[in-house]
This record gives C-alpha cells, sequence and structure tokens, in this order.
C-alpha cells in the first residue's frame, strides 16, 4: 500500500509508521491513498478528513514519527504567553484560516502549535511573517481552535486565566512517550509486561479471589480509576491504582486474554485462566471504550468454590422434592426464572449433575458456557456464524438426546423448540427472565407460544433469587421491633442481624444462599394454561396448591439464622 509514496517522503514514513504500529486498518490507508492520489495534499489531513482515524492518534503519530513535541491540553489550558505581542504577529482570522496556535518567541525563534508540521509551504509563509526560525508543536485542530478563542477573546478570557494563575509556564510540551493513550503498540507492550504493572494485576487477581469476589472492575474517570470487587452480589469500592497505570493494566489483561491491544474503539472479550495452588480458575474479561479510557469487568469463576449439589443449594425440603419429580421426568420441560445474577445457570448445572449417568444422552446449548462439566456434551452459540440457540436446538434434535439445556429462552422460535421437543419425548431445562414463577407462563404466551402446547409439556417453573448468608463469627441474636415487622409474621421471637468482623471484611455476611418458588404442574393449572387466564389467577392458583413464595421462603431461612430480615426484604420486595 505505501509504494505509491515515496518511503523517505514525510507522507511515506507516516504511512509506514501507522502500518508498523497497526494504528490504522489497512483498507482504510489504502482509502485514504488512492485519495491522495487523486486529488493531493497531505496524508494526515485525508485521514482526519474523511474520518479515517481520529484526530488525536493522528496527531501523536506525528510526534512521534517526526521527533514533534505533542502539546497536551487534558492537564492545563493551551495558552500562549501574553506578553510577546503574538496576538499583533499573527492575526486572529490568519490563525483560523490556517488551524495554527502562536506560542511563544524567544529571541529570533517562533514556537507554532499546528496539526500538520508536515506543511511546508505554511511554515516558509510564517518565517516570512515572523521573519524567526519557526519551531513546530503537534495537537489538534479542535483543541487547537479552541485555544485560539480563548486566546485572542481577551476580555472574556484572559481574567480567569489570571484567576486561576495559568500561564505558558505551567502549559505541558509532552513527548509521545508520557501520553497514556497514546503509546504505540511496541510501547504499550513494553510497559505492559513490566514488573510493577504485572505485579499489580496479580495482586488484584490475589486479592479478588481471596475476597471470593465474582467480578472485578476497573473504572476510568477524568482524574482516577475506580476499583471495585462484586462479593456476595455488592460491589464494594477498593484502593484504586494510580491513573498513570490504567492504560498499561489494561494492556496486560488484554495480553493475558489475547484481545487486541491496539483496538480501544470497539469492545472486545476474552477468556484466560490462572492457577493457585491446586485450583484453576477461569477468567472472563470484558472491555469497552467509554469516554475517559476502557472499562474493564472480570468474572471470575472459581470451579472449586461452586457447590453444584441440589441438596446444597438452599431448597426447603418440599420444593426439593418437587423438583426432583420434574427433573426425573422422562419429558417435559422446566423452567428457572429470575434476574441476572439470581443463580439460575449454578441450579440448572446441579440439576445435570444430579440427573446425569452413562444411560442418557445430555446436550447443552449456553452463552456462555461458564462451567465444563464431565460426560455433558456443551454447545457455545456463535451468533456471527449463525450458531444461534434455535440452530443448536435444531441439530440436537439429530443427536438422540434424552435431555436438552436451553441457556435462556429469548424469542418465538427456540420457545417453540423446547416446546415441541418435550413434546416428542425430551426432557428440556431452560431459564426465563421473568419475576416469579408464575409470570412465566403468561411471558411465553405473549411472545406466541400457543397454550395448547404448553399445558402438556410444562413440568415445573422455579423462581428463585440469591440473599446473603450471616457470618456466623458475628452475627448477633436480637427481639425485632413491632415497626420493623410491620405485617411480617414469623415464627421466632428472636432473629438474626448482621454486625461485621474481619472474618466477613466488616460486612456482616460471607457467602449466599437461595430462596426459591416452584410452581408444580397440576390438572388445575394446565386447565389455566390452556384458557390464557390472567397471571393474577395463575398466581393464586399456585398458592392455593402449595407453592410458597420467595418471599415466605426468604422468612423460613430468616427464622432459621441463616439471613437477615433486611436482605430478604431487600431482595424479594414483600413479593
Amino acid at each position: 500500500m505505501t509504494t505509491r509514496l515515496k518511503k523517505d517522503s514525510p507522507d511515506g514514513r507516516l504511512a509506514a509508521f501507522l502500518t508498523d504500529q497497526r494504528l490504522i486498518p489497512p483498507e482504510h490507508l489504502e482509502t485514504a491513498l488512492t485519495v491522495l492520489k487523486t486529488r493531493g495534499g497531505y496524508l494526515s489531513e485525508v485521514l482526519v478528513g474523511r474520518g479515517l482515524m481520529a484526530e488525536d492518534d493522528v496527531a501523536f503519530a506525528l510526534s512521534q514519527e517526526f521527533d514533534v513535541p505533542l502539546l497536551s491540553s487534558q492537564n492545563g489550558s493551551m495558552r500562549p504567553s501574553d506578553d510577546q505581542d503574538l496576538r499583533k504577529l499573527i492575526p486572529k482570522q490568519f490563525a483560523l484560516r490556517n488551524v495554527i496556535l502562536p506560542f511563544s518567541r524567544d529571541g529570533n525563534v517562533f514556537t507554532c502549535v499546528m496539526f500538520n508540521p508536515l506543511d511546508v509551504m505554511l511554515v516558509d509563509e510564517l518565517r516570512k511573517i515572523t521573519g524567526c526560525e519557526v519551531n513546530t508543536v503537534v495537537a489538534t485542530k479542535s483543541d487547537i481552535l479552541r485555544a485560539i478563542e480563548e486566546f485572542y477573546d481577551t476580555t472574556v478570557i484572559a481574567p480567569k486565566f489570571q484567576q486561576h494563575g495559568h500561564a505558558a509556564k505551567s502549559l505541558e510540551l509532552r513527548s509521545p512517550d508520557s501520553r497514556d493513550d497514546s503509546i504505540g503498540l511496541e510501547g504499550i507492550v513494553e510497559r505492559a509486561k513490566a514488573a510493577p504493572v504485572v505485579k499489580l494485576v496479580d495482586l488484584m487477581l490475589w486479592q479478588a479471589i481471596d475476597k471470593r469476589a465474582s467480578d472485578i472492575h476497573i473504572e476510568p474517570f477524568e482524574g482516577q480509576v475506580s476499583l471495585r470487587y462484586r462479593v456476595d452480589g455488592k460491589l464494594y469500592e477498593m484502593a484504586p491504582p494510580p491513573k498513570h497505570l490504567h492504560l498499561p493494566i489494561v494492556s496486560r489483561i488484554k495480553i493475558l486474554s489475547g484481545l487486541d491491544i491496539a483496538e480501544k474503539r470497539l469492545p472486545q472479550d476474552g477468556t484466560f485462566m490462572v492457577k493457585l495452588k491446586d485450583r484453576t480458575i477461569d477468567l472472563r474479561v470484558s472491555v469497552i471504550p467509554t469516554i475517559y479510557g476502557e472499562k474493564v469487568v472480570l468474572r471470575i469463576l472459581d470451579r472449586t468454590g461452586v457447590v453444584f449439589e441440589l441438596s446444597e443449594m438452599g431448597f426447603e425440603e418440599e420444593d426439593l422434592a418437587k423438583l426432583r419429580s420434574a427433573i426425573f421426568s422422562p419429558y417435559g420441560v422446566v423452567f428457572l426464572t429470575g434476574p441476572t445474577g439470581s443463580g439460575k445457570s449454578t441450579t440448572l448445572y446441579a440439576i445435570l449433575q444430579e440427573i446425569k449417568s452413562s444411560e442418557k444422552n445430555i446436550l447443552t446449548v449456553e452463552d456462555p458456557v461458564e462451567y465444563r462439566l464431565a460426560g455433558i456434551n456443551q454447545v457455545q452459540v456463535k451468533p456471527e456464524i449463525g450458531l444461534t440457540f434455535a440452530s443448536a436446538l435444531r441439530a440436537f434434535l439429530r443427536q438422540d438426546p434424552d435431555i436438552m439445556l436451553v441457556g435462556e429462552v429469548r424469542d418465538l422460535e427456540t420457545a417453540e423448540i423446547c416446546v415441541r421437543s418435550a413434546l416428542t419425548g425430551h426432557l428440556v431445562l431452560s431459564t426465563l427472565h421473568t419475576n416469579d414463577a408464575p409470570s412465566a407462563v403468561t411471558r411465553l404466551i405473549d411472545i406466541g407460544v400457543e397454550p395448547y402446547l404448553l399445558a402438556p409439556t410444562v413440568l415445573a417453573v422455579v423462581g428463585q433469587r440469591l440473599v446473603r448468608k450471616l457470618c456466623p463469627e458475628c452475627k448477633e441474636a436480637y427481639r425485632p421491633a413491632t415497626k420493623e415487622l410491620g405485617s411480617v409474621k414469623l415464627d421466632a421471637d428472636t432473629i438474626y442481624r448482621a454486625k461485621g468482623c474481619p472474618a466477613c471484611n466488616n460486612t456482616g455476611y460471607r457467602g449466599r444462599t437461595l430462596i426459591a418458588e416452584i410452581m408444580s404442574s397440576s390438572e388445575e393449572l394446565k386447565s389455566l394454561i390452556s384458557h390464557t387466564v390472567s397471571y393474577q389467577n395463575m398466581r393464586e392458583t399456585a398458592r392455593k396448591l402449595g407453592m410458597t413464595t420467595l418471599y415466605e421462603s426468604g422468612l423460613k431461612k430468616v427464622e432459621k439464622g441463616i439471613t437477615s430480615l433486611e436482605e430478604v426484604m431487600s431482595v424479594t420486595f414483600g413479593i
């Protein structure tokens, strides 16, 4: 692509630098070179004018390749000297027309801020106007135009800068290496592999794992970086790393997870693993661009820290019996409902662990596959190549399955395949995003599933939430006041509340457990589904048939001292 330009020409050098540092997609550079050949001009101007590169990236490239200082306005104003008659030397109209900013005059040397220091004709014209040798400084066009208005509007802007003590000496002319968000690819890799950065990322990972965190959030803001860990469903602020280490930290994580460290404009997802003694821990990485840089979220999947045992999940004995009756049926559908983060996937894995055997062919389609289960065929959806839940399910039916797990029912096509598979002799397990168990049926009917298909196939619907467990080391007993209880009816006179100690990081809670409601199939419920009754009628009938609600399930755990009344109320809202 750069063969159209002389390698030693300024534009040829710029094109080679952009290619070597992978700062521009090849097709964008090809487009720019075609325009350049047709219309002439400068490569930097074409790249920005055609929207092929961000102007700050072009400014960085010019600075790096041609060893020209890069003027940053991030830590102050691009304000030139006020005592050198620069406004008379370079009139405002000339500055605006050529997008330049007179910066200083020191003897026979005139310093000028400009976007394109390769414009030799403009530099020569400045030399004639000022009678000085011209030094150039690089900045973006938008910064220059903004600075021109501030500099030449002396009636409004000047007092503000005098008040805050801004002067030419306070400006920072920085080389490209000091600009965190504009380091070349090799520089990024070098800094990401530096010992302090490696140790800092390692420390974050080990600290989060030690605190039993499920997620790490690294968030850039204007003057700082925020570091938060999600522990037992709640986010907690941690001591943040220095702002200038944000880019190296993000780059280090990208390198570990196999992501493109040069791509900062698009979201990216990746994975990597860490080993801690005899534990193998998976980490899912999500990176998104924000206005202050890239935010990173790491999901920690500790295989050794998750118990896939139905009896250990937190189900009440009566509910556990209902669920086991459903999952050991030869065919039908079992739905798990609840919001994101309510433990649905963990419950599904526990169900699979309980019912799997060498006599059954089990296939799952998930997005993503969070845990790998021995003896079970797991498929990761890939919508970009057409591998969706629906297409995977259609393929599953040709694989002689006994049990199929669908990570989530998101559309009518997937829902209908699940229901029709159940009608043809398969056991199907899946999840829905609804608030409770009865609303799952109305949700499926709303998206278009025929009631006559649902009625004979739905075995059970499980609605669930996760509540934090009180720390056994510091929980304290107390007698709740009448005002606190309100309409709550408890069989226990004394319950427990959170206090806080070193064992639970002073949160008062340690670990989580499940509260659930299970709506089991019955002739009466089948009749209601067939006649498409309202959600309220469905819920009232399920209650009459013995369904324990989420709220009631939570109160049982309060009475047993497992969790607090405050925690149950915050999760169930009195449902």
